[in-house]
């Protein structure tokens, strides 16, 4: 059980200890698009040569553009996981503190991290050194407004201090990234990632934006090669693919809003603004993961918040159904 609350996306961990399930498996462990970008119009890749510096600008040029910061110094990394692991490496003002609950990695990216309270920091109080957040927060979605996260960030800063900004989800909300309002002189690293919000978490690519410092760090860190050439190759078309972007915020909000009327017509009460995914917190969670995996659906329990059920999007129609019937069952 302890690999189903560890992270999403443990198919295979709930098949083996679910057995009997029926298939195919649903899986709303994650917060991944489950309606994936996808073009005709691919390049071709050339797999016996090294990604070339132009191309890899060509994306990074791309994703700027796509995060309105044409602006922000911005690198690629391979998936915003590998920027949250090399933040221990950079040389990031002490005290470390990590607001809670959120993305289970973000404590152990920095050692002897302090978690503090989301709403105790909003309320004005005073800290020094690194602070590192999710917007939209995972596991519950909710959302600090941009303009608020830069004067905590600027207030930060005016005591050598500096923001981590894990923007994951961002890409599903507009208006909802702080990069649109930074200059080059915020003291503020923002991560980013490709793969949940375009659907295709296994082509592992993100990208650091915001201080040129600390973006050169992780830069220099990742090396000359940091992505693969199918990585730019997709990730710079998908980026400016600006009608698919736009079209699937709107359904992506569409999809959501369904979700939410199965959940609240089983009497649970979806909670975030992230439409990629909803938290319930119920007494009966455990009993609720335990009917929906014997029933071939996979969500997300957790082991710190036994009451918590995140619940992703379902793919289509069927699988909407397939949830409501399972949840029907109670």
């Amino acid at each position: 059980m302890q690999a189903l609350t560890f992270h999403g996306g443990r198919v295979d961990e709930a098949a083996l200890r679910y057995p009997d399930a029926p298939m195919p498996w649903i899986d709303l462990s994650t917060g991944i698009n489950p309606f994936a970008w996808q073009t005709a119009a691919l390049p071709e890749i050339d797999w016996r040569a090294l990604p070339s510096v132009s191309a890899l600008r060509a994306l990074t040029d791309a994703a700027a553009a796509a995060f309105d910061a044409p602006d922000i110094a911005i690198a690629a990394v391979p998936g915003s996981e590998i920027a949250l692991r090399s933040l221990a490496h950079l040389s990031l003002p002490e005290p470390f503190h990590v607001i809670a609950p959120s993305y289970r990695t973000h404590l152990a990216a920095l050692p002897g991290a302090r978690a503090i309270d989301r709403d105790a920091v909003l309320r004005g109080g005073v800290i020094d050194g690194t602070l590192l957040l999710a917007n939209p927060n995972n596991p519950d979605g909710e959302m600090i407004a941009p303009d608020t996260l830069l004067r905590l960030a600027r207030d930060l800063a005016a005591r050598g201090g500096v923001v981590v900004i894990d923007e994951a989800f961002a890409d599903a909300m507009p208006g909802g990234s702080v990069l649109p309002l930074l200059t080059a002189d915020d003291r503020v690293l923002v991560l980013r990632s490709f793969g949940k919000f375009f659907g295709l978490a296994g082509l592992r690519l993100g990208f650091v934006c915001g201080a040129v410092d600390l973006v050169a760090a992780v830069a220099e860190r990742m090396g000359s090669w940091p992505v693969s050439s199918a990585a730019i190759a997709w990730g710079t078309a998908a980026y400016r693919d600006r009608a698919w972007i736009d079209a699937t915020r709107v359904r992506l909000a569409g999809k959501s809003a369904a979700l939410d009327r199965v959940l609240r017509g089983h009497g649970l009460t979806p909670r975030g603004e992230c439409p990629l995914f909803r938290l319930v917190q119920t007494g009966t969670a455990g009993a609720i993961f335990e009917r929906l995996a014997r029933a071939g659906i996979l969500t997300r329990p957790f082991d710190y918040a036994p009451d918590w059920l995140r619940i992703g999007l379902p793919d289509g129609p069927d699988a909407l159904a397939r949830l409501d019937e399972a949840l029907r069952h109670r």
